[in-house]
């Protein structure tokens, strides 16, 4: 599907709420047996949940850690979540939303938004909708409405066709004008000069103008008194506060909200936008405010700053912004008679409206709270929105509701997520070394590989040779979640594996997209909501924004679902992208890990990077090159991949340090640049964390990687200096002593395969089963079907030559 029909779908589907759970992820119960090496059990399940990107591991009925924390001692600062703000597409909305209601408030015009098929109107789907039938003027026929109509979701009757219509004409086509016409406007009206004259009988003679200040004009604050909105019932839903703001039957407003132009503005009532018009004792008001002031200086002109005369004085408007002077008749669209609020003109307005969205983030909730304060609120919250116990309401209820609320532009619910609270700062909910209160059972806990913080430095996983602390990644982070309070779609840093333990509490809902699927995802989002991507390329990287998977899967996304429930593990697989929200009151651990089958992956992942530009936690390379001096702690399968990996990074090294010394770069400096702080190796162009090379200039002080060597700084090659870290011979000894090591396994392996064959000689059998079981220790051979029959062949000969040693002592 190409881009313009997957935003065209996206449109169709946020006007017609439905939401069709995607297919189950699959589930694993493994025997205890398998439970016992996880680094093992999870690379015998990837060919299958690979496929899906996520899966369920569910653990021996008998495995329950005791968790570890205080439940009243745990202090936290969540993040507060507008629930439909983390949607693409009604973020989109509410912006564009936004934007409209800005420019008729700052035109003195304050909006009100109309109401159809009790609904408020969707402006940006009505603009999208017109716009694909060719603008505002192409749509000049009753069937053209009722396809956009139906596009809308809405019913195709001559009514709702002419509401639709009238409401494009008085609410989008002034603001479409506008945008049209701004730039021509911006071009006529020379900012900065003197826009008057000052006629005097004398050719010498001159005298300054004298403005009239914004602050004299202000509206009076009694003015705010007589505003009433006409509104409808708005339900509110927060956290930690449930409140209807509006009685059905009588509207009561407290004086801030009256007052306020921010909460007036935002107000969603009555059909039909306000038209200009004063009664009379407005018109005073409006009069002394917007008209010249001659009381005040009775020698000033004023002239209108986009025709430059200083005629029909009557209708010049001042900008309460900027003081210039504009008649109503030369604005575009122009104006029918003089607003009634305060007035600004086509500059200030586009420079207000046009002002760069600032990037979308969760703000800290105000209060701090325990782990069983957070709980009471989140169980309150729950209660009262679904009107009953939250252990009642189903998992399908419960999500159906929330990718409703997160398609709304309307709804108001507000959640808070205790997310990623550092268990270097926290403790963990899993037992540890320096757990308090152990019990004699916990031990076998503490030690397990399932165990969060033991999984990713176990024997096979190469986050092993990381020497620092990576908080969320090779140390866990936890989650303390409530009902709605959700993760937006993300892939692990790195690439990485991913997993998820919840402790206790309701369900965590999952949805996974396989690592091969996550270009489609992205292009997907892109295309569903282009204006969001424009102003925030790596918006996916920010953890902000998700969308329904029903409008992913319709552009050909693969996605599956699940429902984590308290003591299971949630899997995610590299490049997988996943998202998902909490179904009540929760607390979760996640840290991620990665196998050698990851070490491929993790440099396209670097490559994927360079492109973006975008920081890395690691540098690759530093983790290859510690991995292949310390080969003799590498199983075989690790000593493998690393091996590739290191060829690889050899090839591409030595290609591009022959380039650049051909290019006559002469100057060259060991650095060890793993004593350096990340930010003192970044390269100035993509921002990789360098560590085989670089290249700095001494003149203006930047560094690069080798492959931007010629893109970073203009100055004289002269003043350049390669930095390396090894020298080629170095890095070829490096892959000797791996090639070694390799070797040493194929030649265990063959002779293995000899001594098992019914054909092997019997004499020194025994001796010889011993020293490849001894030499199989040595290289760390993982567990395989060939060990397995080693073990089971010394064992039985073992046990028939006991016999023959007892008789003949007896003799």
């Amino acid at each position: 599907m190409d881009s313009k029909n997957i935003q065209k779908n996206a449109m169709q589907k946020s006007a017609e709420f439905t939401f069709t759970p995607p297919p189950e992820a699959p589930v694993f119960e493994p025997t205890l047996e398998d439970f016992a090496d996880p680094l093992g059990y999870i690379a015998k399940i990837r060919p299958v949940a690979e496929i899906t990107g996520i899966c369920k591991i569910k653990p021996p009925a008998r495995w329950q850690p005791p968790f570890s924390l205080d439940v009243d001692k745990l202090k936290f600062v969540p993040r507060i979540q507008k629930v439909n703000e983390l949607e693409a597409i009604t973020r989109l909305k509410l912006l564009f939303l936004e934007k409209i209601l800005k420019f008729w408030d700052l035109q003195g015009s304050p909006l009100k938004i109309p109401m159809i098929e009790n609904k408020t109107l969707d402006l940006y789907c009505l603009k999208f909708w017109v716009d694909e039938e060719g603008g505002f003027e192409n749509c000049n026929t009753p069937k053209k409405w009722r396809k956009i109509a139906n596009s809308m979701g809405y019913s195709q009757n001559a009514n709702t066709m002419n509401f639709l219509r009238s409401n494009y004409e008085k609410i989008l086509l002034p603001y479409e004008i506008f945008e049209k016409s701004k730039a021509d406007i911006l071009k006529t009206v020379k900012k900065g000069e003197t826009k008057v004259e000052i006629k005097t009988d004398g050719d010498d003679a001159k005298q300054t103008f004298k403005e009239v200040s914004v602050e004299s004009i202000t509206k009076p604050k009694d003015e705010c008194k007589n505003y009433i909105p006409h509104t409808s019932i708005k339900k509110t839903k927060t956290g930690s506060d449930i409140k209807l703001d509006v009685d059905s039957h009588s509207i009561v407003e407290s004086e801030e909200m009256k007052c306020n132009r921010e909460l007036r503005r935002l107000a969603c009532y009555g059909p039909g936008p306000k038209m200009p018009g004063l009664n009379d004792e407005e018109f005073d008001i409006t009069k002394s405010r917007k008209r010249p002031r001659y009381d005040l200086d009775p020698l000033a002109v004023y002239v209108c700053a986009i025709c430059q005369k200083d005629h029909t004085d009557n209708l010049l408007l001042i900008c309460n912004g900027c003081s210039d002077t504009y008649h109503t008749f030369c604005l575009k669209p122009p104006l029918n008679s003089v607003p009634d609020g305060d007035w600004r003109c086509p500059c200030c307005i586009a420079e207000e409206v046009h002002k760069p969205a600032e990037a979308f983030g969760f703000a800290q909730a105000e209060r701090e709270y325990t782990l069983q304060q957070f709980g009471e609120m989140a169980d309150k919250f729950k209660s009262d929105y679904f009107g009953m116990s939250g252990h009642l309401v189903p998992t399908s209820v419960a999500e159906k509701e929330f990718w409703r609320i997160i398609s709304s532009v309307e709804e108001d619910v507000t959640v808070e997520y205790g997310a990623d609270l550092h268990s270097m700062d926290h403790g963990s909910g899993f037992p540890t070394k320096s757990s308090l209160n152990l019990y004699p059972g916990d031990q076998e806990y503490v030690d397990s590989g399932w165990n969060l913080n033991n999984l990713p430095v176990l024997d096979g996983s190469v986050l092993r040779f990381i020497n620092a602390d990576i908080s969320g990644m090779t140390v866990p982070w936890m989650y303390v979640g409530m009902c709605f309070s959700a993760f937006c779609w993300h892939n692990e840093d790195h690439w990485s594996y991913s997993i998820n333990y919840l402790h206790w509490g309701e369900a965590k809902t999952w949805y996974g997209v396989p690592g091969s699927g996550a270009e489609l995802l992205e292009t997907a989002m892109k295309a569903a909501a282009p204006e969001l991507f424009k102003s925030q390329p790596d918006l996916l990287h920010q953890l902000v924004t998700i969308m329904n998977p029903n409008i992913l899967m319709a552009a050909g996304v693969p996605i599956y679902r699940t429902d984590q429930q308290a003591g299971e593990f949630v899997v995610t697989f590299p490049r997988a992208y996943h998202a998902g929200f909490n179904q009540g009151y929760n607390f979760a651990e996640a840290v991620n890990f990665a196998p050698p089958d990851w070490l491929k992956i993790g440099r396209d992942c670097i490559t994927h990077y360079k492109y973006l530009k975008r920081f890395c936690v690691f540098s690759h390379d530093e983790l290859i090159c510690k991995m292949a001096l310390e080969g003799d702690r590498l199983d075989l399968e690790t000593a493998l991949e690393t091996q590739k990996e290191l060829v690889s990074a050899t090839e591409e090294e030595g290609r591009l340090r022959a380039k650049i010394a051909k290019q006559g770069l002469k100057s060259v400096r060991r650095t060890a640049f793993e004593l350096l702080g990340d930010d003192e190796r970044l390269c100035e162009v993509c921002k990789t964390t360098c560590f085989l090379s670089s290249v700095s200039c001494a003149d203006c002080k930047h560094m690069a990687c080798l492959q931007h060597a010629n893109d970073f700084c203009q100055c004289p090659l002269d003043k350049k200096t390669l930095n390396y870290r090894y020298d080629m011979d170095e890095l070829h000894i490096m892959l000797q002593t791996l090639d070694f090591r390799v070797n040493s396994f194929d030649k265990w392996m063959t002779e293995t395969k000899k001594i098992l064959l019914p054909t092997a000689p019997d004499i020194g059998r025994v001796e010889k089963l011993k020293v490849l079981l001894d030499e199989a220790d040595e290289l760390k051979i993982p567990k395989c079907m060939l060990l397995t029959q080693l073990k089971n062949e010394y064992t039985a000969a073992t046990e028939n030559v006991e016999p023959i040693i007892i008789e003949l002592d007896d003799d």
